[in-house]
């Protein structure tokens, strides 16, 4: 099977837990659900609404700083943001607008605007996003376009790292969650689109594209 990330030709069936599939990629080691069992918009929707992202919730602006925080250090002051998968509560957003940064809003079932897609940006924020994607090869050139020169597109998801837990992992058993990466992929992400790629801290990654 083509991988879903990279689309090398080279994924191999890693293991079947709780009736689904999963692949796992040799380029790029990122590990994805089978094609056909992805889960349906009502699904996800239902799921989704279970989420309490609120933007005054102290807690939840602490976890979103480990990402704010390093971005915010490579930013110019004034920059354009768009915040791609916002959900119903875009804290992030919120917390880039108090630093001085504008901020637009894209969310295929809260915040549907395409209007937003059509422009380029100086940084991207894709938070708890990422493991969602149906089909991550597609996402990750919309965001190359998306993305200015020397923009930068600032991730935050649970990277996977030990497969013997996997079957068992609270983070597989959400049935929105379709992809796993790890640290590796999103440098092999960084290298099909030309960025570059750090990891500040656990489950952060921050990768800028070339001017």
């Amino acid at each position: 099977m083509r991988c879903r990330v990279c689309d090398a030709a080279n994924a191999r069936h890693l293991l079947r837990a709780d009736v689904r599939d999963y692949w796992r990629c040799e380029a790029c080691a990122v590990t994805f659900l089978e094609p056909a069992q992805l889960p349906d918009p009502a699904t996800e929707l239902a799921q989704y609404r279970l989420h309490r992202n609120n933007p005054e919730d102290a807690g939840y602006r602490a976890f979103l700083a480990r990402l704010a925080e390093p971005l915010l250090d490579r930013l110019s002051p004034g920059s354009s943001g768009l915040d791609y998968g916002c959900g119903p509560g875009p804290a992030l957003a919120a917390m880039l607008r108090e630093a001085g940064h504008t901020m637009a809003l894209y969310d295929p079932l809260f915040c549907d605007d395409a209007a937003v897609l059509s422009w380029q940006y100086d940084f991207i924020t894709c938070t708890e996003v990422v493991e969602h994607f149906h089909d991550p090869f597609a996402e990750f050139a919309r965001l190359d376009r998306l993305l200015g020169p020397g923009g930068w597109l600032a991730l935050i998801t649970t990277f996977q790292t030990d497969d013997d837990a996997f079957s068992g992992w609270h983070y597989r058993r959400d049935p929105t969650h379709v992809v796993f990466y790890r640290e590796a992929t999103f440098h092999c992400i960084a290298r099909r689109f030309g960025w570059r790629c750090q990891s500040p801290c656990r489950n952060v990654a921050l990768l800028q594209k070339p001017q």
